[in-house]
């Protein structure tokens, strides 16, 4: 484990990277990852619009921004993702403004197809869902928590739904967009502060 999370570490981007490499590879027709389609293209159309619309819209409330400013021990949040991904679009921008409220929180973000090895020891029910945060102690790179890839309400919702159809189609992922739309982020936030406050 230690050695596949420093040779990600060695691969990470800072938030403004990972942006500026989703954008390029756009312009070229490209999304990330391994598998190139006309619908994995399109998803990362749409996520662009969505991470640049959030960038100027989602707030921190400043309860949140004060319980962030306060952690004292210095910490990675090691993200992996892709820029087709509809959930870590919604929520990798609100662990971006996060990270601007925390002096000692710094994220580094991971393509999950380029880190197969780190993937493999943050399964969600055996799948690689993404968005993943990996927390680690920024001197010794342990461990200490994992988050992800859904906020409980986000979760919940796609657990009932596939409950009642047996499948996530179009419709599932629209509600899902939906509900992220309502919770601002929110969710995310209070989860991620109350997980970091734990440590």
């Amino acid at each position: 484990m230690e050695m596949y999370i420093e040779e990600s570490l060695k691969r990470s981007y800072s938030y403004q990277e990972y942006r500026d490499l989703v954008t390029k590879l756009l312009k070229e027709g490209k999304s990330t990852g391994a598998e190139q389609s006309d619908d994995l293209l399109h998803y990362s159309e749409l996520n662009e619009v969505r991470m640049n619309r959030l960038e100027k819209t989602i707030p921190v409330p400043n309860v949140i921004g004060e319980g962030l400013k306060n952690i004292e021990k210095k910490y990675i949040w090691l993200v992996l993702s892709e820029g087709w991904c509809g959930d870590a679009a919604q929520i990798v921008p609100v662990l971006h403004k996060m990270e601007l409220e925390a002096p000692n929180i710094e994220m580094k973000l991971v393509f999950r197809d380029e880190n197969e090895e780190l993937m493999q020891q943050f399964l969600t029910n055996g799948g690689k869902a993404i968005p993943k945060l990996i927390v680690l102690d920024a001197e010794t790179k342990e461990v200490k928590a994992d988050w992800g890839p859904r906020p409980q309400g986000a979760k919940q919702l796609i657990l009932d739904y596939k409950a009642q159809h047996g499948v996530i189609d179009e419709t599932a992922k629209t509600d899902l967009q939906k509900w992220y739309l309502k919770d601002k982020g929110l969710s995310t936030q209070k989860e991620l502060l109350d997980l970091m406050q734990g440590l």
